[in-house]
């Protein structure tokens, strides 16, 4: 059956997620439950891509930041026809295509390999500018986290972006507010994070990063500025998941048996 909404594709990447994670016995379940709603409005709403021509001159770009999330990404791409959705139960196996941070190398539809926290901007921000270069008026959407913004790299790409004005450059920040080993707040509090971006010179939004018409109007005025855009998503880490909801173990943990079905029956029934 088709897919007809976006709340419905995030749903259906959030329960392959779990499946993929148990499977694989592999970690980041709730970094990837976090942005589900973020990746379902870009890959079924937003961006502009031919699956059957993954390197189309004229797509919309897109890079995982926080690479360690990269299960629920090869969801969406499987659904949208870049690989077959076949290689989603091979994840994470030896010598298999899909690895457990997110790699451009024999995968159709990622863009940079990442995982070292904090280059997605600065790869982003370089994509922006051979774009202006090149003439061409695609749009390049990075997905960072909380916890990226601890990072000098971070502050370097958008000082950058600044400068030159990069208005082809929309940044999605997974403000969960739970990175690896505690509380943002607790490890290093970014408050005030809206002024932070403010006085780099770019264009600030604050939503819900759940609720897809927020995210789609956020993006669709980013898309109009004539400065960089940051959109502050206020997420909730292994959402959709009670018991994984702002649970920081689950930045580690998969699911056990009993565990996967609780999971896929609330993911089922998550409106």
């Amino acid at each position: 059956m088709p897919i007809k909404t976006t709340q419905e594709f995030a749903r259906v990447i959030r329960h392959d997620v779990i499946n993929m994670i148990h499977q694989a016995k592999s970690s980041h379940i709730g970094s990837c439950l976090s942005i589900a709603d973020i990746v379902a409005v870009l890959y079924d709403h937003v961006m502009r891509f031919d699956a059957n021509n993954p390197k189309w001159q004229e797509r919309d770009r897109f890079i995982l930041s926080k690479g360690h999330a990269t299960a629920i990404v090869y969801a969406a791409l499987a659904h949208k026809s870049f690989f077959p959705k076949k290689w989603l139960s091979e994840y994470c196996d030896d010598g298999k295509p899909l690895s457990g941070h997110i790699t451009h190398k024999h995968v159709p539809g990622v863009e940079a390999s990442t995982g070292s926290l904090a280059h997605g901007m600065p790869i982003g921000t370089g994509m922006c500018l051979a774009l202006k270069a090149d003439k061409l008026a695609s749009k390049v959407y990075v997905l960072i986290s909380d916890g990226e913004c601890d990072e000098g790299t971070t502050w370097e790409a958008a000082l950058f972006a600044g400068h030159h004005k990069l208005n082809n450059l929309i940044v999605l920040l997974d403000y969960n507010k739970i990175q690896s080993y505690g509380s943002i707040e607790n490890v290093l509090d970014l408050h005030p994070l809206k002024d932070k971006w403010l006085s780099f010179n770019w264009q600030v939004d604050e939503i819900d990063g759940h609720n897809h018409q927020q995210l789609i109007d956020a993006i669709e005025s980013a898309q109009q500025t004539t400065a960089p855009t940051v959109i502050i998503c206020h997420t909730v880490k292994g959402k959709g998941v009670s018991f994984m909801e702002n649970n920081l173990a689950w930045h580690y943990k998969y699911p056990d048996d009993a565990q996967l079905q609780q999971a896929l029956a609330e993911v089922s029934g998550a409106k």
